[in-house]
């Protein structure tokens, strides 16, 4: 049986389409206050649905005092009046789907602020309500903190003390996010309405924030150590991270998702690995998870290999893929992998991300190319990177604004931008891309054509050819009825491709390829690439 009722179904949105994360507050301001808005997104609805994208993930809008700018949420069911109001939200659902565009919302249900009004009153005494809907613990003796763990943001201690009530509260991230505690019924229900109550402004899925930390080891044990040069990473964290009670919070909201027909709930694994996703995904639980050693892999056909050959051990169990190389975290690919101002790569990882057998999950700006961004110290906003400098940048050079056009801040708004455009905004932009037939976004957007007119890239088989291969990763996808052949050059120089279990390639028809020009014949089973060359071939 299928972890998923509707397989069988000809179109899928989740499944067959490709997922665009926008980050609100850099891509679209409309009232001049430097912050987009979703005023901003709605006016950009006609350039997505001309890129191609099935659905928008938007990170937190929700009112916060933006300490880890937006995860830190005080209102889970209310939009942040810098982003706009619920009418607003409701209109743009509305357009959106009027252009077939889905909405996922980003769900941070693992801590609130310490500005919600629950943590104020919990913070009053032991003996207020709400003081439950908290991880609290007394002082160990001398007034040591109650046990090791560790906050990954600033690799100190994870407990903070409240005068008021003589107790440590916990908080994994900024001392700003206080913990909520899952154990408590009156907690685990308000988590499970906020699913309700958005479902009910038109959403149609929802990302889960760090969701395998909702529960924490109910006797408070210190985890173990183990060698490690950071030190978060010295723990093994089997204590905060990843306990039993999981496997039932999982299914009690796939229930709550599918209260809504054809709804989606994608989880972001903390600490990820294959064997995670293989726990948290299947038959009555998340549909999909994040696993980042994709995002996190070097530029190296054999290793994405090995990684794509773990996913598709993971399908046997019927659990369907997520392929992302962006987001709000981690420095862009296009200055990670990128070289130069050459998108020739780029173009590769595209091909990779989008045809694989799996749901593709951009980030905006990512189809021109953005690039990181450096901020100067005194500059830096992310608390990564206020904690953790010169060891970590942070993560603002990844939420740079949208670069539309060669205007004042890229065109992302008319007054004083919020974080730092980049300054190759002039030259890269979407406008200057978006009648350039040999551009990045022109790539993208052929792609993802590509992907939603050959439902062969939508559902079909996998099977990777020629594994030895240093430099090429290649693969067929396979229907009833179609068959067709992605072989990607992760190398500069020209590279060659064994076609030995591919029948007939010789006479296949139709070609794709980032290079046109340089598309070479079959050779007696050899496949000649240019560097860095994508190549598709249909069977006819």
């Amino acid at each position: 049986m299928s972890y998923y009722p509707e397989k069988d179904k000809a179109n899928l949105w989740w499944r067959d389409g490709v997922i665009y994360q926008i980050y609100p507050r850099s891509f679209a301001d409309t009232n001049g206050d430097g912050i987009g808005d979703l005023k901003g997104i709605l006016s950009k609805l006609d350039y997505l649905s001309d890129l191609g994208v099935d659905a928008l993930w938007l990170s937190p809008i929700y009112p916060s005092p933006d300490f880890d700018f937006g995860y830190d949420v005080s209102d889970y069911k209310n939009i942040d009046p810098k982003y706009g109001t619920l009418d607003d939200f409701g209109a743009l659902v509305k357009e959106a789907h009027q252009r077939n565009i889905r909405i996922i919302v980003d769900l941070v249900l693992n801590h609130t602020s310490t500005e919600h009004p629950w943590f104020k009153e919990a913070r009053k005494s032991k003996d207020n309500p709400y003081h439950d809907y908290y991880l609290w613990q007394d002082a160990r003796g001398n007034g040591k903190v109650p046990n090791n763990w560790l906050s990954v943001f600033s690799n100190k201690t994870a407990w903070e003390y409240v005068e008021e009530c003589g107790q440590y509260y916990y908080h994994m991230f900024v001392k700003e996010q206080a913990d909520l505690n899952w154990r408590n019924p009156r907690v685990y229900e308000e988590m499970m309405s906020v699913f309700r109550f958005w479902a009910g402004q038109g959403v149609d899925g929802f990302r889960l924030d760090v969701f395998n930390m909702y529960f924490k080891d109910d006797q408070f044990r210190s985890n173990p150590w183990k060698f490690a040069i950071i030190p978060f990473d010295r723990q093994k964290h089997i204590h905060d991270c990843d306990r039993p009670e999981m496997d039932g919070v999982i299914r009690d909201i796939r229930k709550t998702v599918d209260e809504q027909p054809d709804s989606y709930v994608v989880g972001e694994t903390f600490l990820s690995a294959t064997d995670k996703v293989r726990r948290y995904c299947g038959e009555g639980k998340l549909k999909a998870a994040f696993n980042f050693s994709y995002t996190h892999c070097k530029w190296d056909a054999a290793a994405f290999r090995k990684l794509i050959t773990e996913w598709e051990a993971l399908g046997e169990e019927q659990i369907w893929p997520v392929y992302v190389m962006n987001n709000h975290d981690v420095t862009r690919s296009a200055t990670r992998l990128g070289v130069g101002e050459n998108d020739e790569r780029l173009k590769v990882a595209a091909a990779m991300t989008i045809l694989l057998r799996g749901t593709p999950v951009l980030y905006y700006g990512e189809e021109i190319g953005m690039r990181q961004t450096r901020l100067k110290r005194q500059d830096l906003m992310d608390p990564v990177g206020v904690y953790n400098w010169p060891f970590h940048r942070g993560r603002d050079g990844c939420r740079a604004p949208m670069q539309w056009n060669n205007q004042k801040n890229g065109g992302f708004s008319s007054g004083t931008a919020w974080n730092a455009v980049h300054p190759d905004y002039p030259e890269r932009n979407v406008n200057a891309m978006l009648h350039d037939p040999k551009s990045l976004w022109t790539f993208y957007r052929d792609l993802i054509r590509l992907r939603k007119d050959n439902p062969v890239f939508q559902t079909g088989a996998l099977q990777l050819i020629d594994r030895d291969n240093e430099f090429v990763l290649a693969f067929l996808r396979k229907t009833a009825e179609q068959t067709a052949l992605v072989c990607l050059n992760f190398s500069q120089l020209s590279s060659k491709v064994n076609l030995k279990e591919v029948t007939d390639v010789e006479r296949w028809g139709r070609k794709f390829s980032n290079l046109p020009e340089k598309i070479s014949a079959p050779d007696h089973g050899i496949l000649q690439l240019s560097g860095e060359q994508v190549l598709i071939l249909f069977s006819r």
